[in-house]
């Protein structure tokens, strides 16, 4: 993982963010990790993840034999 200090980030923001696209940035300070930097398209795809993730877990806690139809279950689950 790449890692800059918070003078780094200061200095060359751009080159940072640039950086963060593809994969997180640790941000340090005295050699301890202080925070991440993920960028846009990198935190937009973590999200889906994330609510998929929760729409996969509804499905199976779901009863089903409640839900006549596709709407209902829908609704049910918040969907």
């Amino acid at each position: 993982m790449t890692s800059v200090s918070i003078t780094d980030l200061k200095t060359k923001p751009a080159s940072v963010i640039l950086a963060s696209e593809d994969y997180p940035v640790a941000i340090k300070s005295r050699e301890k990790t202080k925070a991440y930097l993920v960028g846009r398209s990198l935190f937009e795809k973590m999200i889906a993840y994330i609510e998929d993730v929760e729409d996969v877990k509804a499905v199976e806690k779901a009863d089903l034999s409640k839900a006549t139809d596709f709407e209902e279950f829908a609704k049910e689950l918040g969907i």
